[in-house]
């Protein structure tokens, strides 16, 4: 069965805003080692719009090879997207959910393949709570901001879980991988 890997960037204190922190290139070049041990990625509306600025990386590369690795791997994998307002996608390898989270996640692991990540603090607090998720990868940048979404606010019950392993980047970020311990 495939794993539901549910991965974010926030602050210290929280904040889930891919404004507010600035991935270096080794944190670049993670997420797209990350994207290529998985066939889909989960996302809602809001950040599947904000994801949409990578193609025109694609089309106008940066110079920076980990930027431009990630661009052109985030463009590639197949993209599955909750919304009630979108109607229609143009982003390449991008399809409507048909189903409910649950459904739709369920008939995902079951398929063959690779791994499916979940990108969107929204489904992955619905994942969560629904304990769908196999393994959470928390990336905390060094930065504290304040204000903004928090990412654990609507957690409807604890969640315990098992740290199996940290990685540290350049800039002092680090990542937590995390396994929900399943009763």
């Amino acid at each position: 069965m495939r794993k539901l890997i549910a991965g974010i960037n926030m602050t210290l204190d929280g904040i889930c805003d891919h404004t507010v922190v600035t991935p270096g290139e080794d944190i670049h070049q993670h997420y797209s080692d990350l994207l290529k041990t998985a066939d889909d990625i989960i996302y809602g509306r809001i950040t599947y719009q904000l994801m949409e600025y990578w193609p025109t990386v694609v089309a106008n590369p940066t110079g920076i090879k980990a930027t431009d690795e990630f661009a052109v791997t985030i463009d590639n994998i197949n993209k599955i997207v909750f919304s009630n307002t979108l109607k229609e996608l143009t982003w390449k390898n991008s399809r409507l959910a048909k189903e409910g989270i649950k459904e739709e996640i369920t008939a995902l692991k079951q398929q063959s393949g690779r791994d499916i990540l979940v990108g969107s603090p929204g489904m992955i607090i619905q994942s969560l709570n629904l304990n769908l998720v196999d393994e959470l990868q928390i990336c905390v940048h060094p930065v504290i901001h304040g204000k903004g979404g928090q990412l654990f606010k609507n957690i409807r019950e604890r969640i315990d879980l098992k740290l199996i392993r940290t990685k540290t980047f350049k800039g002092g970020a680090i990542i937590l991988y995390y396994e929900p311990l399943k009763e």
